[in-house]
């Protein structure tokens, strides 16, 4: 994985965990000082995140966590419910043992983050709308599903009460049945059922007061650390 990569992958983490929530700014030079970068890769790495969904870039070279506005919410929800019914349609009964040990694992996860940290719990949720699509094999669907499933996290986190981990994990043990079972009417079913309960949970509030945001990237940059500074001792070898 390169540096971007790398930058992307934190910051996401950072903002699926609500650690970065809508509208924090994120300026190139103290990202490119916190993650040991130089401007134009932090840039680059924005920009990914831009094509994502997850940032906007503004005049001046300013870019923030995307805010999305209420209407947005409610379209972006509506839009998922219709390309995940294509994604459990498509894997409906044809899944291998290999796929579906996966999932299983990852639901597993998610019973486990339960007892921690909401953020985990929410990043798991997402991450296994993420997966599912991926496992279609068909990059345009991945893609669209990937997009809006991080800009959902976005609308919840501006909008969202508190995310109910036990509810959403009991859905996708469901969906994950039915998929097994081959029965795509029921995991569509399902599936629409399940993010009609997540979108519901969208009311107004105000954000709680938080600290420095380069403070809070800290941890998500130093999970990305291990992986760089090897790569940077292979290269120096060579």
């Amino acid at each position: 994985m390169d540096r971007a990569s790398m930058i992307c992958r934190a910051i996401r983490r950072a903002i699926l965990e609500r650690a970065l929530m809508p509208g924090d700014k994120l300026p190139e030079d103290q990202l490119g000082e916190r993650f040991g970068v130089s401007r134009t890769l932090a840039r680059h790495a924005l920009g990914q995140l831009a094509s994502e969904g997850l940032v906007e870039l503004r005049r001046n070279r300013i870019a923030v966590v995307a805010t999305p506005s209420f209407e947005d919410a409610r379209d972006e929800f509506d839009i998922r419910v219709e390309l995940e019914r294509l994604v459990v349609k498509h894997l409906a009964g044809r899944l291998s043992p290999r796929q579906l040990a996966e999932l299983s694992s990852h639901v597993e996860a998610e019973e486990q983050a339960r007892k921690g940290p909401e953020a985990a719990s929410l990043r798991l949720a997402t991450e296994f709308h993420v997966r599912l699509a991926e496992m279609t094999g068909r990059p345009t669907l991945s893609r669209y599903v990937r997009e809006t499933a991080y800009r959902s996290c976005l609308s919840l986190a501006a909008f969202g009460r508190p995310h109910s981990s036990e509810c959403a994990i009991s859905e996708h043990r469901e969906v994950l049945s039915a998929l097994e079972s081959g029965d795509a009417a029921r995991a569509s079913q399902l599936m629409a059922h399940h993010l009609e309960q997540v979108a519901q949970r969208a009311l107004l509030k105000a954000p709680d007061a938080r600290g420095d945001l380069m403070d809070i990237l800290a941890p998500y940059a130093e999970m990305e650390a291990p992986s760089a500074r090897g790569r940077r001792r292979i290269a120096d070898e060579v």
